[in-house]
C-alpha cells in the first residue's frame, strides 16, 4: 500500500512545485517507487521533469471530468522509478465531477497504491475540490513555506482546512508531516524569526531542516530537470536530498 504526501500550503508562491517535484526525485533515488501527481493548473511538473504534455492528451483533471482513468493519464519520467500524472493547465476549477474522495477512490481501485511506493500530490493554493480531493487521499501533508512575515497567515489558514478534513471525518487519518522552509537564508533575521515562529507554535520536532535559497533549482526547472540532475553538488541539491531521507524516516 503506497503511502500518499500532500505538499501544500493556501498561499502561492511558496515553492510547493519546486518542492514536490524536488522531493518526488530524491525520494526516486533513494529506491522508491514514486508516482508525483500534478493538481495545480500551472502544470509545472510536467516542465521541472522535462515531460511534454500533447495537447489533448490524458491529464489528472480530464480524470476529473470523467474522460479518461487515472492510469490512463500515467506518464514515465527520464528518472528511474520516477512516475507522473500531469495537470491540464485548460482546467476550469468549477468544473467537474462532484466529490471529494474521486482521487482516494481511483488511486485504490485503479491499484495505483499496489504500483508505487509514495504517492506525492502538489496542490493548488486555491481551496476548491481539487485541494479537498488531495487532502482527502493523502496520508500526510508537508507545508513548504517562505519565511517572510505572509507565510505565518497561509499556514493558518490551511491548518483551519486541515481540522474541518479530519474533524468532519472526511480524512480521519490525515496527519501533519512537517514543515519545510523553503528559499531560506539564515542570515536574514526576518527568516530566522519567522522559522522561529512556526517551530514555537507548531513544535519543532514539525520543522524540516529547509532548503536554503539556491539559483540552480530555477535553472534546473529551466532544463527540465530535478536539481540533483542538474547541479549535484549545489545547496539545494544537497538540502532536498536530506529533507528526502527526513520525512522517509520520520514517516513511521
Amino acid at each position: 500500500m503506497a503511502r500518499v504526501l500532500v505538499v501544500t500550503n493556501r498561499k502561492g508562491g511558496t515553492g510547493k512545485t519546486s518542492s514536490a517535484v524536488n522531493i518526488a526525485a530524491e525520494l526516486a533515488k533513494q529506491g522508491q517507487r514514486v508516482l508525483l501527481i500534478d493538481l495545480d493548473t500551472q502544470s509545472h511538473c510536467a516542465l521541472g521533469l522535462g515531460v511534454k504534455i500533447e495537447h489533448g492528451s490524458p491529464t489528472v483533471h480530464s480524470f476529473f471530468l470523467g474522460k479518461n482513468t487515472l492510469r490512463g493519464a500515467l506518464q514515465n519520467s527520464s528518472w528511474p522509478r520516477l512516475s507522473l500524472i500531469a495537470a491540464d493547465p485548460l482546467f476550469d476549477h468549477g468544473s467537474g465531477m462532484p466529490g471529494d474522495d474521486l482521487l482516494r477512490n481511483a488511486l485504490i481501485s485503479e491499484g495505483m497504491h499496489n504500483d508505487h511506493d509514495i504517492i506525492v500530490l502538489d496542490t493548488p493554493p486555491s481551496l476548491d475540490a481539487l485541494l479537498m480531493n488531495a487532502l482527502c487521499a493523502a496520508d500526510r501533508v508537508l507545508v513548504p513555506f517562505v519565511p517572510h512575515f505572509l507565510a505565518g497567515e497561509g499556514v493558518r489558514q490551511l491548518a483551519r482546512v486541515l481540522f474541518r478534513v479530519v474533524s468532519r471525518g472526511m480524512n480521519e487519518e490525515l496527519k501533519l508531516l512537517g514543515f519545510l522552509p523553503v528559499m531560506m537564508d539564515m542570515r536574514i533575521g526576518q527568516h530566522r524569526e519567522v522559522i522561529e515562529r512556526i517551530a514555537n507554535q507548531f513544535g519543532p520536532e514539525r520543522l524540516l531542516p529547509g532548503i536554503r535559497n539556491d539559483i540552480r533549482v530555477v535553472e534546473a526547472f529551466a532544463m527540465g530537470k530535478p536539481v540533483q540532475a542538474h547541479a549535484a553538488k549545489s545547496r539545494a541539491a544537497h538540502d532536498y536530498a536530506e529533507t528526502a531521507i527526513k520525512i522517509l524516516n520520520w514517516w513511521k
